[in-house]
């Protein structure tokens, strides 16, 4: 099991997508594991067949241990052993005049070189015996042939983890162009968020709140018989960092919670024009993105509502860019994607990203890069028909808004009462960095542009 990303020491695997006697190519998905923070496909570092599925899906494994074999010499075992009900007891280190001279590469766990030190294990009766790893006097060689994907290192092929990989997938980085400092040319996380920072400054990594994510390959629901009165769901993945980062959150940042009900007629309206402008053509358009615009707009206004408190430098780290989270809440938990940059993006591009960051959300395929570094989010609990609520801010940001409901109610305008489009923005802020005069400018001036979009304009 690879480092899937941000010190993580364990995952879950929730799908094998092959099956002992398969046949599978380098960087090919062999399975689906679940982490605290997202899911994530893990490639196949070999070209070959495969040997062993060392754990069924539903077991959480720890990093570093091997959870399949690949033989690589091309030839399938002859009696593929099935997937095991549990994780096999270590098998005893066979003889030393027993073991094979190896041949070529050995398998080893995925996004893994192979370890000096990996148990070797005794051939199984009625099969060709392939090892889950691979002699000591051939680690050393193999390990330097390796790159961090498995396959051998060439000069077209900079050397880098899985984990790596996908990090500066999402980020928009060429590996051939990032320089690497870590032990052999091994290019890391940090190298990776160094080529970035021209186009993205990367935000000092943070524990987010998770926002929903569509469940992949979910773990079968827990048997209940027709009379139970009870039943028992074990807590990990999302649902287990969720509660951590909530409990760390409430009784670290001394919260304030404020309130502002207002009249968004005029916003309602502008959604429905630009659905038919001819720039907007093909692009989402909701209530979501011009709230989302005012709160950056807003932010820009009040920039000291974009910071975060350091406890161990004892600063406060005002943020000159907005990562705009926004919360989502899918079958496997809540998880908090955010836009990198939003602050930079013009209407169009910001719906783009609000379509993609859902999209990502529901198919389940949100990567734990997308839920790093935020520094204001927004929680719509009026698409539940929710008027408002005091949301828990996320680890390492000051502020979170939640969207009430839109409904049409009773409302004076021009001195009438009238049917109006109104809603219930509440702000909770970290007193910390936040006092209640800024907070509460802030969020006058949220209210204060989507009551007049034409703000929007005249304010940015």
């Amino acid at each position: 099991m690879p480092d899937v990303g941000e010190g993580l020491t364990e995952a879950e695997i929730l799908k094998w997508y092959v099956q002992p006697g398969d046949t599978v190519a380098d960087g090919q998905v062999v399975c689906e594991v679940e982490t605290a923070k997202a899911a994530v496909e893990l490639p196949s570092p070999f070209d070959g067949v495969v040997h062993e599925l060392l754990f069924p899906e539903g077991t959480t494994v720890d990093v570093g241990q091997v959870i399949i074999s690949v033989n690589v010499g091309g030839d399938a075992p002859a009696e593929a052993p099935a997937v095991p009900a549990a994780a096999p007891a270590p098998a005893a280190p066979a003889p030393a005049e027993e073991e094979p001279e190896p041949q070529g590469r050995q398998p080893v766990l995925v996004g893994y070189g192979v370890a000096a030190t990996s148990t070797k294990r005794r051939p199984r009766k009625g099969a060709t015996a392939v090892s889950a790893a691979v002699p000591e006097q051939a680690a050393a060689a193999i390990q330097g042939e390796l790159n961090g994907h498995g396959g051998v290192a060439t000069a077209a092929r900079p050397l880098a983890k899985p984990p790596v990989r996908k990090l500066a997938k999402d980020l928009g980085v060429d590996l051939t162009t990032v320089t690497p400092t870590g032990p052999d040319g091994i290019i890391t996380r940090e190298d990776v968020h160094a080529a970035a920072a021209p186009a993205v400054e990367a935000p000092a990594p943070v524990v987010e709140a998770p926002a929903p994510v569509s469940a992949p390959a979910a773990v079968p629901a827990p048997a209940v018989s027709a009379d139970a009165r009870e039943t028992r769901i074990p807590i990990k993945g999302v649902r287990k960092a969720t509660a951590a980062a909530m409990v760390g959150s409430a009784f670290t940042a001394p919260h304030v919670t404020e309130f502002v009900t207002f009249d968004i007629t005029r916003t309602m309206k502008l959604v429905e024009e630009l659905k038919s402008d001819k720039d907007m053509a093909g692009l989402r358009v909701n209530p979501l993105l011009l709230i989302a615009k005012a709160v950056l707009v807003a932010a820009k206004r009040n920039p000291d509502i974009n910071a975060a408190w350091d406890e161990a430098n004892q600063e406060i780290v005002l943020k000159h860019y907005v990562n705009l989270g926004i919360a989502a809440a899918t079958p496997r938990g809540l998880i908090v994607p955010n836009i990198k940059d939003a602050h930079a993006q013009t209407l169009p591009e910001l719906s783009k990203s609000l379509s993609e960051l859902v999209a990502t959300a529901r198919e389940g395929k949100t990567t734990p890069a997308a839920m790093q570094g935020g520094t204001f989010t927004i929680t719509n609990v009026g698409v539940f028909g929710v008027d408002t609520g005091t949301p828990i801010l996320n680890p390492g940001e000051s502020a979170i808004l939640a969207v009430g409901a839109i409904k049409l109610q009773p409302w004076v305008h021009k001195g009438k009462v009238k049917p109006r489009q109104v809603t219930t923005l509440a702000l909770s802020f970290d007193h910390r960095l936040v006092d209640g005069e800024l907070g509460s400018k802030f969020l006058a001036d949220v209210a204060a542009i989507l009551e007049q979009p034409k703000r929007l304009i005249t304010w940015s």
